[in-house]
């Protein structure tokens, strides 16, 4: 799965840096007034529009998988429940942060029973 997460995270770089060289196309802000392509800069657009495509479809396809395999419980869930289990043999702290000999409950204070009156 790590690699999974690695190989995406690869892959959404290429596709930034395939978004960013790419020339404006359509109007508005971007357009810098002139109509005319220069040579061959239409097969270069088309190259990198595709693979802008190729590279969408396969974050899509790596997101699912990544998460097809976790809520499947891969690999790493051999080690979680291990990891819990570990964690489920080590008693609790008491919330007072006083210890208590295994098997013992920690003592609470009581008041003296000569202590009831009021002066």
């Amino acid at each position: 799965m790590l690699f999974l997460i690695i190989l995406l995270i690869i892959v959404c770089i290429a596709l930034a840096l395939f978004v960013l060289i790419q020339n404006p196309k359509g109007g508005g802000l971007a357009t810098g007034g002139s109509g005319s392509n220069m040579f061959g800069v239409q097969r270069t657009g088309d190259v990198l529009e595709k693979g802008t495509w190729v590279l969408l479809a396969l974050i899509v396809v790596l997101t699912l998988s990544i998460t097809t395999i976790a809520k499947s419980g891969g690999s790493a869930s051999a080690v979680d429940s291990k990891i819990q289990e570990h964690l489920d043999k080590i008693p609790t702290p008491s919330p007072l942060g006083t210890t208590a000999p295994a098997g013992q409950a920690p003592a609470t204070a009581t008041p003296a029973a000569g202590d009831s009156t009021k002066k």
